[in-house]
C-alpha cells in the first residue's frame, strides 16, 4: 500500500456490496463504506486507517426509546429499511441512486456530490470542494471535512448556539462547557454538542448532514476563506473517523422530522412536567431553608397562583459552605421525606438537583474511588477536576457498575423519600486532562473521545432509577448538557443565562436551533439566571415569552439575592396572575404537542419559515416563532414597546387570539402588546386548541376541556388533539372536530376516539368578534365563555 500525497490522493474502486452498503477500498488501505438506509439517508463512513476508530455510537437510534450498551456499532443496520439502490460503476465515477438521493463519487481522491430527488428531476443538495475535501493523512490526526459553500446557502441546527438561527458567516467550537451568564449572542461553545445542520440552498431546498462524531468538534460556516481553495465550509473532529449522515428533502419540516427519528424517539414526560415550575438557589442555600420552601407554597396559595413543581436547588446537599450530591443536610431539612410529602400534598412536585461529581471532601468519595467508580488515568487513579468550591472527581457512566452505583443513590436519598422525577445539573463533563479515560464498557478510550457521551448516559440513568422504582409512572428528567439524542432521556433548558434584554430575543432563537436538531421539549431561565435584578418591565416580558415555551421554570441567582418570583414586584402581580392562569390554560395544548413530538417527532417549537418554506420573507431572521404548526407567538423583546409588528407568513390567514380579528397572511400588521397583557398570539385559519377553561389558580383540580375554535369565512376545516390521563401508561384520547363553514354559520362535529378520560364534556368556543351561530350534530347547549360564544357538548368516545 502506498502512502497518498496531494498530487495523487487515494484511488479508490468497488470491494464489496451488501444490503444497505457499498464498500470502497483504496489503493492506501482507506476504506469508504457508503450505506443506503432509507431512500432519503445515505451515509459515508470513512475510515482513513483501514478500521473503525470512532466509539460506538449513542446518537443514532431510528424510532428507538433507547440504545444497548455499549452503544450502537458503527456498521450496525438494525432498524433501517436498507432499500435497494441502483449503483453504476466506470470512468473513475461511482453513481449510487436511490428513489430520494443520488451520490456521485470521483473515486480518484473520493470527491462526493449529493443530490436530492426535485420533480421529475434532480437537485443539488451539496458537494465536496474541489481540493483535498479529506484528511488521508496529510495534516495531522484529526477527521476533516470540507464541503463547497454555495451563494445564498444557510446553516441551521448546531443545538442550542448563540445568536442568529442562520448560522452562516460563523464559526463554533462544539465541546460541552459551563459558561454561567453567557452572552445569548456572542457565547461559544455552550452546553451542548449537536454536530448537525439543516441546510438550505438559496431557493429553501433543504437536507440534513449529520456528522456522529463524540469528539469536540468545530464548524466553520464561511468565517474562513482561503483563496486556493475556492468557497467552502467546514468540519473538523478532534479524533475518530468521519461519519456523515445525509437526509434528503427538500421539505424542512420533513427533514427535521427525519432527523429526530433517526436520534431517537422524544420521551413522553408527564403532564405536570408543562405547567408552571418554581425555583431559585436562594431558598436551599438559605439557613432556613425548610421555611424558605414552605413560604412558597404559602405565597402561592396567598396570590392564587397555579405550579405543579419546584426544582429544588443544590443548597439541600450543602454540608457548610460546599454541596455533596446525594446528602441532605438535616439542619435544614430534618425529615427529608415529610417535606417532600407537604409540596406532594400541595399538588407541587420537587425536582431535586443533582450532579455527576464528588468533591474531593464528599463522605462518600473514598468509597467511590476504591470501587474504581471515577473517571480515571490509565493506573486506576481518579482524574480530579475543578467543580464548584474546590476539585472533585466525576463518575464515569461507561462503566455499568458506577452506573450501578449512581442508580442506587438516585433511589435511596431521593426516590425512597417520596420524590419522582431528577435535574441533572452540572453534568458538562469538564474534564481536560489529557490522562483520562472513560471504562468505555470494557473498552477503555480517552475522555475527550466521547466527553458529551456522559451526560446523556447520567440522563440515562437518572431515567432508569425512576422507571425502577416508580414502574407505573413516567420518568421526569431534566438535564442541561448533552449530546444528538437527549431527547429520549430527558427535557432541557439554555441553562445558567444571563439577565439582559438579547438574552430574551436570543434564548427563543436557541430553542429553535435545539428543535431543528432534534431536541425540541426545552425552555429558559426566566427573568434570567445570572447577574442584576430584571426589572420589571423585563420580568414580565420574560414570563409572556416562557409560558409559551414547552418548559416554564422562573429561576435565578441574582447578585444582589433578590428571587425571580411571580411575586417579586408589586405592580406587575396582576399581570403575573394572568400569565400564569394562561399557562395552565394552555397545558392541554402543550400536552398535545408534546404527544405529537414523541409519537410523531412533530417538533414543538419551529421557525416560521419550516411550515411555510416557499415564504421568502419567512426566512428573514424574527422574534417570532411557532408552536406546532398552527399558532404564531409573536413576543415582545424591546424595551418599552408597546406595539409589535407581525408579519404572518404568506399561505394561510390567521386570527388574533385576543381580538378575533383576521389577519392576511404575506402582510405587515401592528398589534398592541401591552406590558400587562398577554404575548401577542395568531391562530391559523381552520386550526383548533385544546384548552383547560377550568379558572387554575392554586392548587388547580378537576379539569375543564375546551376547544377554541378558528374556522374559516367559508369551508371545511378537520382538526384533532391528543389527550390522556397525564401519567403512567394511560392509551390515549384524541378529540376530533370537523366542520364547515359559511357567512351565517359554523357548523361541527365533535368525537372522542379512545378510551373516556375524565369528564367527556367540553366546551367549543369561537372566536371573540366571530357572531355567526355555532350548530353541534351532538346535542349541545349554547353558551357564552370570556365573550366567546360557543356550545357546550357530552361526547360519547368511540373505540377506534
Amino acid at each position: 500500500m502506498r502512502r497518498a500525497t496531494l498530487s495523487d490522493p487515494p484511488r479508490f474502486r468497488v470491494t464489496d456490496r451488501v444490503p444497505g452498503r457499498v464498500t470502497l477500498t483504496a489503493d492506501t488501505g482507506s476504506i469508504a463504506h457508503l450505506f443506503v438506509l432509507e431512500e432519503d439517508i445515505v451515509r459515508l463512513l470513512l475510515l482513513v486507517q483501514n478500521e473503525v476508530t470512532s466509539p460506538p455510537s449513542w446518537a443514532i437510534a431510528p424510532g428507538a426509546e433507547d440504545i444497548a450498551e455499549p452503544g450502537r456499532g458503527r456498521m450496525d443496520v438494525s432498524g433501517f429499511s436498507c432499500p435497494g439502490f441502483a449503483l453504476e460503476t466506470g470512468n473513475d465515477t461511482l453513481i449510487l441512486t436511490t428513489k430520494r438521493i443520488r451520490l456521485t463519487v470521483r473515486l480518484h481522491g473520493l470527491h462526493c456530490t449529493w443530490e436530492q430527488k426535485h420533480g421529475d428531476g434532480w437537485r443539488l443538495m451539496a458537494e465536496d470542494r474541489p481540493t483535498q475535501s479529506y484528511n488521508f493523512g496529510w495534516w495531522d490526526e484529526r477527521t476533516y471535512h470540507y464541503a463547497a459553500r454555495r451563494p445564498g446557502e444557510r446553516y441551521y441546527g448546531l443545538g442550542d448556539r448563540s445568536g442568529d438561527c442562520d448560522r452562516a458567516g460563523r464559526s463554533f467550537r462544539l465541546t460541552n462547557l459551563d459558561p454561567m451568564g453567557f452572552d445569548a449572542e456572542n457565547s461559544d461553545p455552550l452546553y451542548k454538542s449537536i454536530p448537525y445542520l439543516l441546510v438550505a440552498d438559496e431557493a429553501g431546498a433543504c437536507h440534513g448532514a449529520f456528522y456522529d462524531s463524540s469528539a469536540d468538534v468545530g464548524f466553520d460556516l464561511g468565517r474562513e476563506l482561503d483563496n486556493y481553495h475556492g468557497h467552502y465550509r467546514h468540519m473538523i473532529a478532534a479524533s475518530g473517523d468521519l461519519d456523515l449522515w445525509m437526509i434528503a428533502g427538500p421539505d424542512p419540516l420533513a427533514v427535521t422530522k427525519r432527523f429526530t427519528w433517526l436520534t431517537g424517539r422524544p420521551a413522553l414526560m408527564p403532564r405536570w412536567s408543562l405547567g408552571y415550575s418554581g425555583s431559585t438557589m436562594t431558598y436551599t442555600d438559605a439557613p432556613d431553608a425548610a421555611a424558605q420552601m414552605a413560604g412558597f407554597l404559602d405565597k402561592l396559595a396567598a396570590h392564587d397562583l397555579g405550579c405543579t413543581s419546584f426544582h429544588l436547588s443544590s443548597g439541600y446537599t450543602s454540608i457548610g459552605e460546599k454541596r455533596y450530591v446525594f446528602n441532605w443536610n438535616r439542619d435544614k431539612f430534618p425529615d427529608p421525606a415529610a417535606f417532600v410529602a407537604s409540596y406532594a400534598q400541595a399538588g407541587v412536585q420537587l425536582v431535586p438537583n443533582i450532579k455527576p461529581a464528588l468533591l474531593r471532601s464528599h463522605p462518600l468519595y473514598d468509597e467511590v474511588a476504591a470501587a474504581g467508580s471515577f473517571v480515571a488515568d490509565e493506573e486506576g487513579a481518579p482524574i480530579e477536576a475543578q467543580f464548584w468550591d474546590e476539585v472533585g472527581s466525576y463518575i464515569d457512566f461507561t462503566d455499568p457498575q458506577a452506573a450501578a452505583w449512581w442508580r442506587g443513590q438516585v433511589k435511596t436519598a431521593l426516590l425512597d423519600n417520596g420524590i419522582v422525577s431528577t435535574w441533572n445539573d452540572n453534568n458538562e463533563y469538564e474534564i481536560w486532562d489529557a490522562r483520562a479515560r472513560f471504562a468505555g464498557f470494557g473498552r477503555p478510550r480517552a475522555a475527550a473521545e466521547m466527553r458529551p457521551v456522559q451526560p446523556l448516559l447520567m440522563s440515562r440513568a437518572s431515567r432508569r432509577a425512576q422507571t425502577e422504582k416508580f414502574p407505573d409512572r413516567r420518568p421526569y428528567v431534566v438535564t442541561r448538557s448533552g449530546m444528538a439524542g437527549l431527547q429520549r432521556y430527558a427535557q432541557t433548558w439554555s441553562g445558567d443565562n444571563r439577565t439582559e434584554w438579547k438574552s430574551l430575543r436570543y434564548n427563543a432563537r436557541q430553542s429553535i436551533g435545539l428543535a431543528l436538531s432534534g431536541v425540541s421539549n426545552s425552555g429558559h431561565d426566566i427573568g434570567g439566571f445570572a447577574g442584576p435584578a430584571p426589572s420589571p418591565e423585563l420580568l414580565i416580558r420574560w414570563v409572556q415569552a416562557g409560558v409559551m415555551m414547552p418548559r416554564f421554570s422562573i429561576h435565578s441567582w441574582n447578585d444582589d439575592r433578590t428571587v425571580n418570583e411571580p411575586w417579586m414586584y408589586p405592580e406587575t402581580l396582576p399581570a403575573m396572575r394572568r400569565l400564569l392562569a394562561l399557562r395552565q390554560t394552555l397545558v392541554p395544548f402543550f400536552y398535545d404537542l408534546l404527544h405529537r413530538y414523541h409519537a410523531e417527532y412533530e417538533p414543538m417549537v419551529r421557525p416560521v419559515w419550516l411550515d411555510f418554506p416557499n415564504d421568502p420573507v419567512a426566512w428573514a431572521e424574527s422574534d417570532d416563532h411557532l408552536l406546532g404548526p398552527d399558532l404564531l407567538v409573536a413576543c415582545v423583546v424591546e424595551e418599552g414597546a408597546t406595539e409589535r409588528v407581525v408579519r404572518p407568513p404568506a399561505g394561510a390567514n390567521w386570527i388574533h387570539l385576543w381580538s378575533g380579528a383576521r389577519l392576511e397572511g404575506g402582510r405587515s400588521h401592528v398589534l398592541p402588546a401591552p406590558v400587562d397583557g398577554p404575548p401577542p398570539l395568531l391562530a391559523r385559519v381552520g386550526s383548533a386548541m385544546l384548552v383547560d377553561l377550568a379558572p387554575g389558580g392554586w392548587r388547580p383540580g378537576a379539569t375543564e376541556r375546551g376547544i377554541w375554535l378558528f374556522p374559516p369565512i367559508e369551508g371545511t376545516f378537520d382538526w384533532s388533539a391528543i389527550d390522556d390521563g397525564g401519567d403512567g401508561h394511560a392509551p390515549v384520547d384524541r378529540w376530533i372536530v370537523r366542520g364547515e363553514a359559511d357567512a351565517a354559520q359554523v357548523r361541527i362535529e365533535v368525537s372522542r376516539s379512545g378510551p373516556t378520560i375524565g369528564d367527556p364534556v367540553v366546551t367549543v368556543l369561537l372566536p371573540l368578534e366571530d357572531m355567526r351561530e355555532l350548530v353541534a350534530t351532538n346535542a349541545a347547549e349554547p353558551v357564552i365563555r370570556d365573550g366567546r360564544k360557543g356550545v357546550r357538548i357530552s361526547v360519547t368516545a368511540s373505540a377506534g
